[in-house]
């Protein structure tokens, strides 16, 4: 049997049971387990595969419920708790809260983890056996590439993102593991780490790893445009003093629009019947 540490899962027979815990064979002192961390099948004498770990009082203890990741594997936990002082604590699926720490999360503190966002990560332990979450790193992603198919380009998918950037911020597909890479010229505002998004495919590489963008397309842009654009009109009475002749200065400082897409959300409007423009003026219909 190869030593049994804290982080790891292990096969272990069941030796007894004293009141509320199951008695399992160790190395050298037998293991603990609490009833409740048990199937209610359970039986002296059956082999059962458990997670270790260390308990408050630095016992190894052993559960059923097995985590979504260990020290040898990665996976998904949801984030519970956010301490400024200590980092992130997470619920990696098994009998125990992680942390992970402050020092693995973004220098900026508005792209820290809420609730229910999800960190993608493996487990580690201190010298005394004692859990705590540790981000995955590019290299680790790397290793476990998932080719992700042709047919992607142009769908949405929803994604997580595991690493922040200047350059851009890159995602795991959910539930698949897809890589995604999103340029920050391709996206509105930087996600939070964990975040879980809607990503569009806009590029599909050689190696299987895809290009994405948090942008609307164009003809939802559009859409977006026109209604802020109609809203305002609605907003001050049906009539305004922009048309498509406004300066580029009058239309972002009022709109936040570009005068191209400014433009574009009048020629729509008009084309639906919605508003004419008179004299420097635009009105509803």
């Amino acid at each position: 049997m190869a030593q049994l540490k804290s982080g790891f899962t292990a096969e272990l027979k069941v030796v007894g049971r004293e009141g509320s815990r199951w008695v399992l064979e160790g190395d050298e002192d037998p293991i603990m387990m609490n009833v409740s961390d048990a199937d209610e099948a359970l039986q002296e004498g059956d082999d059962v595969q458990v997670f270790l770990y260390t308990n408050r009082r630095g016992q190894l203890t052993a559960t059923m419920r097995m985590p979504n990741m260990t020290s040898e594997t990665f996976g998904w936990a949801r984030v519970i708790r956010v301490d400024d002082r200590e980092g992130v604590y997470v619920d990696i699926g098994s009998s125990f809260e992680v942390l992970v720490n402050r020092a693995d999360m973004p220098r900026i503190r508005s792209l820290w983890p809420q609730v229910d966002d999800a960190l993608y990560m493996t487990l580690r332990t201190d010298l005394g056996g004692n859990i705590f979450g540790r981000l995955a790193t590019e290299e680790k992603v790397q290793e476990q590439l998932i080719e992700a198919p042709t047919s992607l380009h142009n769908q949405n998918v929803k994604a997580r993102a595991y690493r922040l950037l200047p350059v851009g911020s890159f995602m795991l597909s959910v539930p698949e593991n897809y890589r995604i890479f999103i340029h920050n010229s391709q996206q509105e505002k930087e996600p939070r780490l964990g975040q879980e998004v809607d990503v569009r495919i806009i590029g599909i590489r050689d190696d299987g790893t895809l290009n994405g963008s948090l942008l609307p397309r164009k003809e939802e842009r559009l859409g977006d445009d026109a209604e802020t654009v109609f809203r305002y009109l609605t907003e001050v009475g049906g009539r305004m003093p922009f048309t498509d002749k406004s300066t580029p200065e009058e239309i972002k400082e009022m709109f936040d629009l570009s005068k191209a897409a400014f433009k574009r959300a009048l020629g729509k409007l008009m084309k639906e019947g919605k508003i004419v423009q008179n004299d420097g003026w635009t009105s509803l219909k």
